[in-house]
């Protein structure tokens, strides 16, 4: 036997590429690490100490016993629980009739819920300012006109406890609605049509079949509605603090205002977060039970029941809970941004342009915000989705061993109010060795942090989708981590890196809470100068910025929907 060994020639000598896959990776799960646990470990620092730096639990005890923290505290339950209720009473009904009753335009009925889902808060909150104002409302207006009642009567207060809960729920209901829906839509129609065949009622069918089913999809529902309404500042700080009481939000906010309380904002915080990571604990506990799960393979079409001539009337109820978040709001913004007198109903007497001229050209900050909210939003929706991506691919491939903790973290922004992060934010880089405040470095920081949970879900299951053996062979072909990610995953996941980075832009356009604690004059963005003009009441401009700011929002959904595979083609063909 003759051995021969084989030398390789100058052409088949293997190369040795330097692969800059995981150095890079191990960078993105890094700044993953210092943009979340950086604010949050500030923030438990300033809680447990005083102004000299010493260790001290009196920040908790004055917020234990101070009645100036109890009072926002109680109020704030009420109003998430109130909220919460509200929300089901109108979401669970509106959401049965679309995904299984044959009541008309279906789909007009979910879009219109879309753009009540997409209207900032604490727009909506202006808008009712315009609406129920107890002396200048519209409708208290139209009321004192059509009864003759006195000037200093009125229909409506919306200072007040009730009118703040009513707004809330207004644009909190869309968070019950989709999660009722989807359950419904996802409901196989074959234990129905068993129940119907053996005799049992619509009644007894809902009650004993299709409720069970969807209840875990309400009580996750009402757990969202509670954490929105207990986090919100905009609308609080817009209708509350006229009138009279704080809730959390407000509260953690005037501690910010002169002079500055930080160690009891610090502490303030802290309950608000940790109650919020148990509500969305208890959220993930409902929506991952499986009591309720169906056993089998895929069941038929869900059943659609016939309403017979209620329908028209199921409609017509409907649109008017709809006119709530959605015509009554939108109509009064329009008619204050065309009007001389806000307040005023719009007419050829008082028909003006004025209002847009004084927001384009008179308004100095029109400019700096406009042009602070386009570098920001574009900013943050691109660093956020690469970010998303490498995260999503990491946890998703399992590169590296700590992937659930950084899986982990990519979500637990989620957790965290934009109150409380603009808190943390602003205690982690107002010193050494990153002094960001007054920059739009700290801005975006909080908002690639506030859009990073959904951004990186929406990811991980997009590459779930994708089989890995594809990225395997392009690795045993030489190709690295990286190129192999740019080169064929990235182009399979292109229509949801698009959907994200939308997603990540509209969010940015409608952030209030983190951007009021930490923008500047030079730093303010469009959401936060529709706050400022609030406070001194020039309401006609607002108006204008709020219609300008939800044309654009709509127009980028609309490219959305005009993704293939995503957006209109993807919705039930109702």
């Amino acid at each position: 036997m003759i051995l021969t060994l084989a030398v390789p020639t100058s052409a088949a000598r293997p190369t040795f590429r330097f692969d800059l896959s995981r150095p890079l990776l191990l960078a993105f799960s890094a700044a993953l690490c210092l943009l979340i646990l950086l604010p949050l470990s500030w923030l438990v620092y300033y809680s447990i100490h005083d102004r000299a730096g010493g260790f001290t639990a009196a920040n908790f005890v004055e917020l234990a016993t101070d009645p100036a923290f109890l009072d926002p505290l109680a109020t704030t339950l009420i109003l998430a629980s109130s909220s919460a209720a509200i929300c089901c009473a109108v979401a669970a009904p509106i959401g049965w009739l679309v995904a299984r009753s044959d009541m008309p335009l279906r789909r007009t009925v979910r879009a219109l819920v879309t753009a009540s889902f997409v209207t900032p808060p604490f727009l909506g909150a202006i808008a009712w300012e315009l609406l129920a104002a107890p002396n200048s409302g519209l409708l208290n207006k139209l009321f004192r006109a059509l009864t003759g009642a006195e000037p200093d009567e009125y229909l409506f207060n919306i200072y007040t406890l009730p009118g703040l809960i009513f707004v809330i729920s207004c644009y909190t209901f869309p968070y019950v609605f989709v999660l009722i829906a989807n359950a419904l839509d996802r409901m196989p129609g074959d234990l129905e049509d068993a129940s119907a065949i053996l005799g049992g009622s619509a009644w007894t069918t809902a009650r004993r079949i299709t409720v069970p089913l969807a209840m875990p999809a309400l009580l996750a529902g009402a757990l969202i509605a509670f954490l929105q309404a207990m986090t919100l500042f905009g609308s609080p700080a817009i209708l509350a603090l006229p009138a009279g009481f704080h809730t959390m939000t407000t509260k953690i906010w005037s501690l910010f205002q002169y002079p500055p309380k930080l160690e009891l904002a610090a502490a303030a915080s802290l309950p608000l977060l940790g109650l919020t990571v148990a509500l969305l604990r208890a959220e993930a506990m409902i929506l991952g039970r499986r009591g309720y799960s169906v056993v089998g393979g895929r069941g038929g079409e869900p059943r659609r029941i016939a309403l017979g001539r209620w329908k028209w009337a199921a409609l017509a109820a409907v649109l008017l809970a709809l006119a709530n978040p959605v015509f009554l709001p939108y109509g009064a913004l329009l008619n204050a941004a065309f009007s001389r007198i806000p307040s005023e109903f719009v007419s050829f007497e008082n028909l003006t342009l004025r209002n847009f001229a004084f927001v384009f050209f008179e308004l100095s900050s029109t400019g700096v915000a406009a042009r602070n909210t386009l570098i920001l939003c574009t900013s943050a929706a691109t660093i956020g989705t690469v970010l998303a991506v490498a995260i999503a691919y990491i946890t998703s491939r399992k590169v590296i061993a700590w992937h659930r903790v950084l899986g982990f973290l990519a979500t637990a922004p989620a957790a965290v109010p934009g109150i409380v992060l603009g808190v943390g934010l602003f205690l982690a880089y107002t010193r050494p060795p990153f002094v960001l405040y007054g920059t739009l470095w700290i801005l975006l920081i909080a908002f690639v942090t506030i859009a990073l949970p959904a951004a990186y879900q929406q990811l991980q299951s997009a590459f779930r989708v994708v089989n890995p053996d594809l990225e395997e062979a392009s690795r045993i072909l030489g190709a690295t981590r990286l190129g192999t990610l740019g080169r064929i995953t990235a182009p399979l996941l292109r229509t949801s890196v698009i959907a994200t980075w939308c997603f990540i832009f509209i969010g940015v356009i409608r952030e209030l809470s983190a951007a009021v604690m930490l923008f500047t004059s030079d730093t303010k963005v469009i959401s936060v100068l529709i706050f400022d003009l609030n406070e001194s009441g020039d309401l006609g401009a607002i108006a204008v910025l709020g219609i300008i700011m939800l044309v654009f929002t709509f127009a980028v959904i609309a490219l959305i929907n005009r993704i293939p595979g995503f957006g209109a083609s993807r919705l039930r063909n109702n």
